[in-house]
């Protein structure tokens, strides 16, 4: 059965308002947790806001009750020191999931996932090192999980839901975030990357 309710997670980043609007265009029921709600878009809003802390296991399970399946775009914005955010907050995510019995998530990591780690800018390790962890959170989660690793994410160009997708290996230098947030949702209703690690970019 095609999912209903989703729980999103990063809905005040540039992707994550992205998908919200695409989720409540396409009939989903979309819960986000967030710190804070004004941050959120004042014309496409959640059909429920949970606010609290991806940190606090609480408020995590209460995003993630009674939902179908779970997006994660979690981000540290323009703070790219070290951090455990991304793979803490995912933790409790997995946790949730399991305690409220759902199966599907997709989630959101970085592109440098398929370097050698030795060949990742300075600048970029520190938040390419949490993803690292969140991706092994996501791999021994035991759930049907998706992991989307997009390369250089764009605002400028228009959904074209005509993109390439590759399993397991680098492809082109760039994806809009409106494609990018259409194969989050893509995902939901498909089995056919579960447990797979993908990137997927577009010649604009």
């Amino acid at each position: 059965m095609a999912p209903k309710n989703i729980a999103l997670f990063g809905a005040t980043g540039m992707t994550g308002k992205v998908i919200l609007a695409q989720a409540l265009d396409a009939g989903y029921n979309v819960t986000v947790l967030v710190r804070d709600p004004a941050r959120l878009p004042a014309n496409k809003k959640p059909t429920r806001i949970v606010v609290g802390d991806v940190l606090n296991k609480s408020d995590v399970s209460k995003a993630v009750e009674g939902q179908d399946a779970v997006i994660i775009v979690l981000g540290t914005g323009a703070d790219l020191g070290p951090t455990t955010m991304m793979s803490k907050g995912t933790q409790n995510i997995v946790e949730a999931m399991k305690e409220h019995g759902i199966r599907k998530v997709v989630g959101c990591m970085s592109y440098y996932l398929l370097w050698d780690i030795a060949k990742v800018p300075s600048y970029f390790l520190p938040v390419t090192e949490d993803h690292v962890r969140m991706y092994q959170v996501l791999k021994d989660s035991g759930l049907d999980y998706v992991a989307v690793l997009p390369p250089y994410i764009t605002d400028d160009k228009p959904l074209t839901k005509d993109y390439t997708v590759k399993v397991d290996q680098c492809g082109g230098d760039v994806i809009s975030v409106q494609d990018l947030s259409h194969f989050f949702l893509r995902c939901l209703t498909s089995t056919e990357y579960d447990g797979k690690s993908v990137t997927l970019s577009r010649d604009y």
